[in-house]
């Protein structure tokens, strides 16, 4: 079975996410195997997952047949979601319109599913809705604000959001050990999945003190895998409760301190900004370590 789609608009997606969004857990290799195969063309011609996919685009998949896609399209079918989960999910709901909400995520649920993974947040989302989409990540312990997007179209916008920088993100941190500079930008050389070295950019200030710890906030401008994490480790101050770049702290045992905890966007010529509530575990390791002129940082929700 052939199935035709003209492309409405420009969405200034690659053709492999552009399906994703569409199929929402078709595989990159299954993508991959069926544009090589021809199964998958773009205006009757072959093409490459990289092509970025215009306005008045014919997309064919000529494989295309109603069950197999289905199949292919379901995650974890027999998927079981307590519903206890399920109504934390809901409560931690800080901002909802209809095409957009804001979760504060807890720590210790991962954003996405992977081999190890029982339950993600993604998991949940296409529980509610197969509409709702992932617009960027959290590492699993980290907690705090998490865009989720409730169509296509939104999650196109903060698609393109993300890839022009246009989303102020802020991030507390407690660390283990205190920069040798109270405040300064951080050039770092990280590796990618290919092993390749990506240049990121991190502003940090150290809030407060306490003798050998610090609460530390972060301004990352670029979004790399654990950026934050290493940029921390590279100033000699680690995230305490960090098991992979801090598992020598007399303080492992902690959650890891880090918190997504402030988002700043526009979005139609409207303005949003939200701000996190710092989990219970962050606000009692600050009051029990007291931390010099903690009091004096302005907007600091306490629960």
């Amino acid at each position: 079975m052939k199935k035709k789609i003209k492309i409405k608009k420009t969405y200034d997606l690659r053709l492999d996410k552009y399906l994703k969004l569409k199929y929402t857990a078709l595989t990159q290799g299954f993508i991959e195997k069926n544009i090589r195969k021809k199964n998958i063309v773009i205006n009757n011609k072959k093409t490459m997952s990289s092509y970025h996919v215009q306005k008045d685009d014919l997309l064919e998949i000529f494989n295309f047949h109603e069950e197999r896609y289905k199949n292919k399209i379901i995650f974890k079918k027999n998927l079981i979601i307590d519903q206890k989960l399920i109504n934390l999910f809901h409560e931690s709901i800080i901002y909802e319109n209809k095409n957009f909400l804001v979760l504060n995520k807890w720590s210790g649920i991962a954003t996405q599913g992977g081999s190890k993974i029982k339950i993600s947040i993604d998991d949940i989302i296409k529980h509610i809705s197969s509409e709702y989409k992932l617009v960027h990540r959290l590492d699993k312990d980290t907690s705090g604000l998490l865009i989720i997007s409730k169509n296509l179209n939104y999650a196109n916008i903060f698609g393109n959001l993300f890839k022009l920088r246009l989303i102020d993100k802020t991030y507390l941190a407690i660390c283990d050990g205190v920069p040798q500079n109270k405040e300064s930008i951080v050039n770092l050389d990280l590796k990618n999945k290919k092993n390749e070295n990506e240049n990121t950019e991190t502003y940090y200030k150290v809030l407060c003190t306490n003798k050998y710890l610090s609460f530390v906030m972060f301004k990352p401008k670029t979004g790399k895998t654990h950026q934050l994490r290493k940029v921390a480790k590279n100033l000699n101050s680690p995230i305490i409760g960090d098991i992979k770049y801090n598992n020598h702290s007399k303080l492992s045992k902690e959650n890891l301190k880090l918190n997504a905890y402030n988002l700043i966007f526009k979005i139609k010529n409207k303005n949003y900004e939200f701000t996190s509530k710092l989990p219970l575990d962050f606000l009692q390791f600050l009051k029990k370590y007291k931390f010099k002129n903690l009091s004096k940082i302005k907007n600091l929700n306490q629960r």
